[in-house]
């Protein structure tokens, strides 16, 4: 009897077939993530056995049928994301075992029942987000005692927020925000915000566009929240008063969002104590007086918003130090004096937003540093002098804003290096002389103004200039162009050659030609002299079925082992791009021979490579060898490696791409430790050694230290080490290889690739290691351990739905690296278990019967369909 009916995750189409109530033993129907339309079926209530139903992301419209009441095992309703109407069938609210309902973004309305707690005694997580409810919260909710997110978000609801929440101890997460609620001013302070310091568990609170006005409570600062709390978020109230100094009691603390009310006063300098805040948005406020120095202690913090107060001064020299920081903006304040040159030491920021202050001096250069700025806004400032060549070098900029200033000088030709550039405004200065025609070249360029300057010359009217108008050049009397633009015709020029015309025509090409000659004549002397001096190679020692690359066309390819085609450079030697004559582009990995143990790798990498074959395996082509040269010639990844795309600042890797990647390593390792006829420990996994090809899959390298072991030997003595930080103890101390060894190294690589954080990072001193500061930060909240880049989304449902699962990656990473190699997984758990997990993030996987134990079983989940919901 089918128990079981998952088809979440695919393109189906079509209404729901109503023959589906007689699957009379159905338990778990999920067919969420589809494009299902037409309405629910009511024969949906003859699966009297049924315990989860899941049918969100789809197109269903119509009204939730009453007989979904009848089916009274239901725990999970999932109906999210759906064009449902009507009310809520009151018998819905009659199911006693129910413990997830989740009917976020429809088209519901009508009220909730005011005696909600009496049917769902065990109601966990309500999530009834973005529909068309009204009236008021009912105070009952409040006896609702498992109850853990309360989620009624954008509706019409209103009337007072009810001060017994504080009742709520598991209350985990409450999101009230855009209703129309109101605080009962007749009692002191918010009164149900003071309530909440009794919610031991409470993470968020959310009551951001509302009516709440008054005092911001001290007390919310205080009791339990000072510890609980993540995020708070009360923005567009009307709240007035100061900020509290005991603000700084939220240590785990990390976003704060009190922008759009009427807070006046100071920034209290006790707001650097929130040492795990992100993302602080105090804008559109009252605040005065400048920045405290305690500001530069946010070491977590992604992005700050102070845009829209009356906050003075200079900025605080230590800004720069906020590595994390990607976004700034202090737009509309009173800010003076110039910006201090060390902001600029923060290279992965990528949004500046100073507009409408007082800074003064020149365009500061050392912003060409700045590789990933996106956004750069100084308009409205009192900058002056030239625009700084080195601006050019802002390849990733897509918006730069400097009018409103006192800038002179000529608009820079090296706009046109600026290829991603879709917003660019000079207007309100004195700049001189001529458009550059070369902007003509910026095909993603939409806006362009230049108007009140002193230009003169003819407007370009190519490229992105044809949508241009006169908008876009008023004020400047020298211009003249097309007609459309409504300035005067150009007058066609007729020049005489001048002498330096005439030089550059007649004399140059001789002398150029004569120089060029002579550097083709040098070059082919040199190449004859050495090839005279080298020995042909012997045949390749790998053995493969594959056309033999000779030393003098590895040198070809390399364009002999130039600078320019250098991709790494490691202990025993260097890898660089080839491109062969046949149009094979490979890596080729010469080994430095006056190396100590740079032969016996060779031998090693010839001997191992020569018979795995893997998705996950680095493919090697060919090799080149003879008594003074040794190269290997391997597979070209067109992506780098890991390495870079954790810490170069113009990479970046989602959740998602980098469980993905961490599956392929782990699929790579439990081949070398199980599929092959000897195991093969590789010993030296690192980011530097996982290779990213094309599509992104990641593929193992580097097996110059790997140990091939017999059948009949689980373990071995060695004298080479590893990288420092990643070896297991007892290679590190006693040299003992095993598979464990690997599944060490594998689980520090993934906190490595989570955190973002090197085993050998200067924090990591004395006693503290990655692994013991990762599992002594984890019962805090993964938070803070986490990348910062990976926490800071806007859709706050997903981020609650990621830290859950990085939380269960993290458990993964430590259980790999516990001391005693005998306690340590195996690579086939540790790939099952990652594979698990992908399902989670993504919901591409789902892992059979055993997910729905797992997903039943899993605290605050929102079913979201069987395929890994």
């Amino acid at each position: 009897m089918l128990q079981i009916l998952s088809l979440s995750y695919n393109q189906l189409t079509g209404s729901i077939p109503i023959e589906i109530g007689n699957l009379s033993s159905l338990q778990w129907f999920g067919l969420g993530r589809n494009s299902f339309t037409g309405i629910i079926p009511p024969s949906v209530g003859n699966l009297s056995n049924l315990m989860v139903l899941i049918l969100a992301d789809n197109k269903i419209q119509g009204k939730i049928p009453q007989e979904i009441g009848h089916l009274s095992s239901l725990t999970i309703i999932s109906f999210e994301l759906n064009k449902l109407n009507g009310e809520i069938p009151q018998s819905i609210f009659n199911l006693s075992r129910l413990e997830i309902l989740s009917l976020t973004i429809n088209e519901l309305s009508g009220t909730l029942p005011f005696t909600i707690e009496r049917g769902l005694p065990n109601l966990k997580n309500l999530y009834l987000a973005s529909n068309r409810l009204s009236g008021r919260i009912p105070t009952s909710i409040s006896n609702l005692s498992n109850l853990n997110v309360l989620d009624l978000s954008s509706n019409s609801l209103s009337g007072h927020i009810p001060i017994t929440l504080g009742n709520l101890h598991n209350l985990e997460k409450l999101a009230l925000t855009t209703n129309q609620f109101t605080n009962d001013l007749s009692v002191n302070e918010q009164d149900f915000l003071t309530s909440l310091a009794n919610c031991t568990y409470l993470k968020i609170i959310w009551i951001s566009e509302n009516y709440i006005t008054g005092l911001l409570p001290k007390s919310i600062s205080l009791g339990n929240l000072s510890t609980s709390l993540e995020s708070f978020l009360a923005s567009s109230c009307r709240i007035s008063s100061t900020i509290p100094n005991e603000i700084g009691n939220l240590s785990n603390l990390i976003r704060l969002d009190l922008g759009d009310n009427e807070l006046n006063g100071v920034i209290p300098s006790t707001l650097g104590m929130l040492e795990n805040l992100q993302r602080l948005d105090l804008s559109g406020n009252k605040l005065q007086g400048s920045i405290p120095n305690s500001f530069c202690n946010l070491r977590n913090m992604y992005q700050a918003r102070l845009n829209g107060n009356r906050i003075s001064g200079q900025l605080p020299t230590c800004l720069g130090n906020l590595l994390s920081l990607r976004e700034l903006y202090l737009a509309n304040n009173a800010f003076s004096s110039e910006i201090p040159s060390t902001f600029w030491s923060n290279e992965r920021i990528q949004v500046i937003d100073f507009s409408n202050n007082f800074f003064d001096g020149p365009l500061p250069r050392e912003t060409g540093k700045l590789k990933i700025l996106t956004v750069l806004n100084l308009s409205g400032n009192q900058f002056s002098g030239e625009i700084p060549i080195t601006f050019g070098q802002l390849q990733s900029l897509n918006s730069l804003v400097l009018s409103n200033n006192k800038l002179q000088g000529p608009i820079p030709d090296f706009f046109d290096n600026l290829k991603g550039l879709e917003y660019l405004d000079l207007s309100h200065n004195n700049l001189y002389g001529e458009i550059p025609k070369s902007l003509e070249t910026l095909i993603d360029l939409s806006y362009f103004n230049v108007s009140f300057n002193d230009l003169s010359g003819e407007i370009p009217n190519g490229g992105p200039f044809i949508n241009f108008t006169i908008d876009s050049f008023r004020g400047n009397k020298g211009l003249c162009g097309a007609s459309r633009f409504k300035f005067n015709a150009c007058k066609p020029s007729k020049l005489k050659p001048s002498r330096k015309n005439i030089y550059i025509i007649y004399i140059m090409p001789p002398i150029a030609f004569i120089i060029f000659a002579s550097i083709i004549l040098f070059l082919l002397l040199r190449y004859r002299a050495r090839k005279s001096m080298l020995s042909p190679p012997s045949n390749s020692p790998i053995g493969l079925d594959h056309e033999r690359v000779s030393y003098y066309e590895l040198l070809r390819a390399t364009n002999n082992l130039d600078q320019v085609n250098l991709i790494g450079r490691g202990s025993i030697g260097s890898v660089y791009k080839g491109i062969f004559p046949n149009g094979m582009t490979a890596a080729v990995k010469v080994f430095d021979l006056d190396v100590q143990g740079a032969l016996q790798s060779f031998d090693i990498e010839c001997q191992i490579l020569r018979s795995i074959r893997h998705r996950n395996l680095v493919k090697v082509i060919t090799s080149c060898s003879n008594l003074d040269f040794k190269a290997l010639v391997l597979e070209y990844m067109r992506n780098g490696n890991l390495d870079q795309w954790l810490y170069s600042p113009n990479y970046f890797l989602s959740i998602t791409q980098r469980l993905e990647i961490m599956i392929d390593v782990a699929s790579a390792m439990e081949y070398l430790h199980h599929d092959y006829s000897s195991p093969i420990i590789h010993c030296d996994l690192k980011p530097s050694n996982i290779l990213l090809d094309e599509d992104m899959v990641a593929r193992v390298g580097d097996f110059g230290i790997a140990k091939l072991l017999t059948n009949d030997r689980r373990m071995e003595l060695t004298k080479t080490l590893g990288t420092i930080g990643y070896m297991a103890p007892e290679y590190g101390s006693a040299g003992l290889v095993s598979t464990s060894v690997d599944v060490y190294i594998y689980g520090i690589l993934l906190m490595e690739t989570f955190t973002r954080k090197k085993p050998t990072d200067e924090m990591f001193m004395g006693q503290l290691t990655l692994r013991s500061w990762v599992f002594g930060s984890l019962p805090n909240g993964i938070a803070k351990i986490i990348d910062v880049d990976l926490l800071n989304m806007d859709r706050e449902n997903i981020r609650a739905k990621h830290e859950m699962h990085l939380t269960l990656i993290i458990e993964l990473a430590l259980e790999c690296t516990t001391d005693l190699p005998e306690e340590r997984l195996h690579m086939k758990d540790v790939l099952t278990s990652m594979g698990w997990d992908l399902g989670w993030v993504d919901g591409r996987r789902w892992g059979g019967g055993g997910g729905l134990r797992r997903a039943a079983g899993g605290r605050g989940l929102v079913a979201g369909g069987g395929n890994g919901g």
